[in-house]
């Protein structure tokens, strides 16, 4: 999955087509391509690059440069609504109605830089692919996170390994 910050727009001409992202689909995935695009609008909330009142790529415009069914781009974008993070106006397109709370991007560029110059260094240099890279990131951060409930809730038993 990319997210791509843009400096012009890649798709249309017109300026009601400018987004800040540009979608990406990865058909091996094994995540339904509507959820695709629902969680690249999330990702890209979450690491600044889109903000409050940015325009989503207009529909038709999603469907022309992906070649996928518009009823797809529109239940996640109707998903989007559901979870209060987008609007769609009628005639004018989908637009970022609230953004997450984040850390400056600054904090998050070094963070970024951080983990690429260490832990994926690493992770490549000892023979990982980018697919086993990520489900062993995916693994240690639910392992990770599963430690913080357990360190903050007293119901939990320490001993217990979590899978």
């Amino acid at each position: 999955m990319k997210t791509d910050k843009q400096q012009s727009p890649t798709i249309g001409s017109d300026s009601r087509s400018r987004s800040p992202i540009e979608f990406r689909l990865d058909g091996k995935s094994g995540v339904p391509t509507y959820l695709q695009l629902v969680h690249q609008v999330e990702h890209a909330l979450r690491l600044g690059y889109l903000q409050l009142g940015d325009q989503l790529p207009r529909v038709k415009d999603v469907v022309g440069s992906l070649s996928i069914n518009p009823n797809t781009v529109i239940k996640a974008y109707a998903d989007l609504e559901g979870k209060g993070i987008a609007v769609g106006r009628p005639g004018q397109g989908t637009f970022i109605i609230s953004v997450p709370e984040t850390i400056a991007m600054a904090q998050l560029n070094t963070l970024r830089r951080s983990l690429k110059r260490s832990w994926l260094r690493a992770a490549k240099e000892a023979g990982l692919d980018e697919n086993a890279i990520v489900a062993l990131f995916m693994r240690t951060l639910g392992e990770f996170m599963a430690e913080q409930v357990a360190s903050t809730d007293p119901d939990v038993d320490q001993g217990e390994e979590v899978a």
